[in-house]
């Protein structure tokens, strides 16, 4: 039986890409262990249940299909996108060049949306998928790390079809930096607080001396 220590954690995860990336294999392959090649053009959200490090979590990840609005900071989708979510999963193929150029510009439309919004920091996992195509390759492993670090993102390079466990991977270290994001929103809320308070004490201190 496991033991579960400190207090359940929900996070709510999108995943997106364009069109033959393999994000919808992607989750299923996390979710079940099972790699299923073809899918249809459909919406989904799942709701997963996991125990990493003691700790009880839930996931609802949402799988959307791919439309040339997600492309548009002007798109209600992508701001109904950034306040349902904790943490986004954007993937590509290393087999075709323009779906990293479209995960290069969805990172600046959710950073400009999330800033617009006024969020904190969101946790981003960027993927190339598709690694067992090697022999396809246009994207370099070293753009996506590149593109990563520019961004301040984990990267991850896995193949769907074969290791259930770099899936997991992807997963778990999203989940990891969304728990982090949380505890440092914490912090700093605490921060201003006590800012906050120490200003109305000198503010009074100053009106009793006038």
């Amino acid at each position: 039986m496991t033991s579960l220590n400190g207090p359940r954690m929900d996070a709510n995860i999108v995943v997106l890409g364009t069109d033959n990336v393999g994000k919808s294999a992607l989750i299923v392959r996390f979710l079940t262990r099972r790699f299923i090649g073809e899918y249809g053009d459909i919406e989904s959200l799942y709701t997963h249940n996991i125990v990493v490090d003691g700790r009880e979590q839930t996931l609802n990840i949402w799988d959307t299909p791919y439309s040339q609005q997600d492309l548009s900071s002007e798109s209600l989708m992508c701001e109904k996108r950034v306040q349902w979510a904790d943490g986004f999963v954007l993937v590509y193929s290393i087999c075709d060049r323009s779906s990293f150029n479209a995960v290069s510009r969805l990172l600046q439309i959710i950073k400009s949306t999330k800033d617009f919004l006024g969020f904190e920091k969101m946790p981003i996992v960027i993927v190339g998928n598709k690694r067992d195509l090697h022999h396809r390759r246009t994207v370099l492993s070293e753009e996506g790390r590149l593109l990563a670090l520019s961004a301040d993102c984990q990267f991850y390079e896995v193949s769907a079809a074969e290791n259930y466990h770099s899936v997991l991977m992807v997963f778990h270290g999203l989940m990891d930096r969304i728990r982090e994001s949380r505890v440092s929103v914490k912090k700093l809320a605490g921060i201003k607080g006590i800012v906050k308070s120490m200003s109305a004490v000198f503010a009074r201190r100053r009106t009793d001396s006038l």
